[in-house]
């Protein structure tokens, strides 16, 4: 079996939803030496999230960001931890409910993705700058 793993800094990317499937695959072409195999990609931040989901339409990643600025607004008169901005608590429950990890299964050196899945990184703050990811491939 194979291990491969790599940290990498993304860019800040302005608040939303963003496909980042390329930028993953560039980052540890290893993944060409797995027949089969798992990747796994893995946030180290609480204010920005990863999830799977479609790749070709950008206003599938608009409505998201509509949804879940809807369904965790800012401001919420309850938030009792806000003195690190309005959007820092709904920040962190949105990571909750995205998660900090996606697995993909890795087939014949490639991410074994429907054809139109792509990997979203969801910055769900104003301004949270460079995150870190760490990318880890293993198999045979």
């Amino acid at each position: 079996m194979k291990f491969f793993q790599k940290q990498i800094k993304l860019q800040a990317y302005f608040r939303g939803f963003h496909l980042i499937t390329d930028v993953i695959i560039e980052s540890l072409p290893e993944i060409n030496e797995i027949e089969t195999g798992i990747l796994q990609v893995f946030i180290k931040h609480t204010s920005a999230s990863l999830t799977i989901n479609e790749n070709a339409d950008p206003t599938v990643r608009t409505d998201f960001e509509s949804h879940f600025n809807k369904m965790v607004p800012e401001n919420a008169p309850y938030y009792i931890h806000n003195y690190e901005g309005s959007d820092d608590m709904p920040a962190h429950i949105k990571t909750s409910l995205m998660g900090s990890s996606v697995q993909i299964p890795i087939t014949n050196g490639k991410l074994n993705l429907g054809i139109w899945q792509g990997i979203y990184f969801c910055e769900h703050r104003n301004h949270g700058g460079s995150r870190s990811l760490v990318i880890t491939v293993f198999g045979n």
